[in-house]
């Protein structure tokens, strides 16, 4: 072989293999830049923006019984209808979960109170899980309370911080993010919020929560998802979830 050839040959070869590196330009990011995926990366959509399809009421067969409407696309609550009514019927995913990402876009009524729970079991008389709360801080009584019920708060447990929230009647994004003991909230890309389960941090914490009695709260379970009907008018349109490798 001669030696022009193999100089050719190596010069092709290289090309070959700095090509695609120099298409992602030099700002590219690794494709787990984002975070743990699944084994294949792909989100799931838990609403389809037509139905209450891979949804049910608490300890029901089917969401029949539920407040929760669709309209325009989105998944909503009408205004409350006078009735006191909150947490019997909340709905619930089908599925059950306990290591993955959860995101979802959401924006509430002026003065409003709601909440989207993790962790959730069939257990109780009402439902009981890690609630990320969804609420008016300027308007809402509950928010006045204090930081750790205000929107992104581990509810009644723990308080979101530095929160680029936006007001009541504009979309917000959220997510929770739950990596084997380590569970994080993030508010508008930013993470507010970082905890680990079966910490002494976080038992400290719920022993002054209203989840104090509730021996498995703050332990690593599977559970469903839920959407809180609290009375108030609330939107959702869009809801996805990705299991994490573990």
């Amino acid at each position: 072989m001669s030696t022009k050839f193999t100089f050719a040959a190596a010069t092709i070869a290289a090309a070959m293999v700095l090509a695609p590196l120099a298409a992602q330009g030099p700002d590219a990011k690794p494709k787990s830049a984002d975070g743990p995926k699944a084994a294949n990366g792909a989100w799931t959509p838990l609403f389809d923006g037509k139905s209450l399809a891979g949804w049910r009421g608490y300890k029901k067969a089917d969401a029949a019984e539920t407040r929760w409407k669709i309209e325009n696309g989105m998944l909503t609550l009408p205004p409350n209808d006078g009735k006191d009514t909150r947490g019997a019927r909340d709905i619930i995913s089908i599925g059950t979960y306990d290591n993955f990402d959860l995101r979802w876009e959401w924006k509430a009524a002026p003065g409003a109170n709601s909440g989207l729970k993790y962790f959730v079991l069939e257990d109780q008389p009402s439902a009981i899980g890690h609630e990320y709360q969804l609420i008016d801080d300027e308007r809402h009584a509950d928010a006045k309370i204090g930081p750790h019920r205000q929107t992104a708060a581990l509810y009644d447990v723990f308080p979101a911080a530095d929160r680029p929230i936006k007001p009541a009647g504009e979309w917000n994004t959220s997510e929770v993010r739950v990596h084997g003991a380590q569970v994080e909230h993030w508010l508008n890309g930013k993470k507010v919020l970082e905890y680990e389960l079966n910490s002494p941090k976080l038992k400290e914490a719920i022993a002054k929560s209203k989840f104090k009695d509730i021996a498995r709260f703050g332990t690593p379970q599977k559970g469903h998802v839920l959407l809180q009907d609290h009375g108030d008018q609330i939107w959702y349109r869009k809801v996805e979830i990705r299991t994490a490798a573990k």
